[in-house]
């Protein structure tokens, strides 16, 4: 079995060599699955991270959120922890850490990120990032730790994790504190 550091190296380069368009299809594909889950449907509510790095896109999935009429937050990491933020437009989000799009203050938007916390959304449809998954739903993530860390204090949420075929393994190494998604949804498969 591979180790995650060789995982995440395999996925990254299958990433690297897939074209803008390539993912922009697949992602169209893969959120056309998650919008007739049944969960998503009664959901009210939506935890979604904002892509980054040719990720499974998410900005037409939240613009689709809105139009449902359900509320979108995103994480934003503060220090060690990750946190969720009410946004209510893909303009309320700016390059964070490591350039990754978060809810940062923007008094010329009007967005102060503090009254738009949203960690108490406890019964919100959870979509999940990540590196590399196998069909048991073990998931390897980018390394820190913040969605099981949060996953661990937040339990009642629906989780789907999102990625493409080509992000879906043999085999994935899990460890003991590592926390599956109950769904993981590519653009061909929905794994329960």
């Amino acid at each position: 079995m591979s180790s995650k550091k060789e995982l995440r190296k395999i996925v990254f380069a299958r990433r690297k060599e897939a074209t803008d368009s390539e993912i922009e299809e697949k992602s169209s594909r893969l959120f056309a699955r998650v919008t007739e889950m049944p969960a998503y449907k009664e959901a009210k509510r939506v935890f979604c991270y904002a892509d980054y790095n040719h990720e499974v896109m998410t900005g037409a999935f939240m613009e689709q959120c809105w139009r449902d009429g359900k509320e979108v937050a995103v994480p934003r990491v503060n220090g060690d922890v990750m946190n969720f933020y009410r946004i209510t437009s893909l303009d309320q989000l700016s390059p964070g850490c490591k350039g990754i799009p978060e809810p940062l203050d923007n008094p010329e938007k009007g967005y102060d990120s503090e009254s738009c916390l949203a960690d108490d959304w406890e019964d919100a449809f959870f979509i999940i990032p990540g590196v590399a998954f196998d069909a048991q739903r073990h998931r390897c993530g980018y390394g820190g730790g913040f969605y099981d860390k949060y996953q661990e204090l937040h339990r009642n949420h629906t989780t789907v994790a999102v990625a493409f075929d080509f992000q879906v393994l043999d085999e994935v190494p899990a460890d003991e504190y590592d926390i599956k998604p109950m769904y993981l949804v590519t653009e061909s498969t929905v794994y329960h």
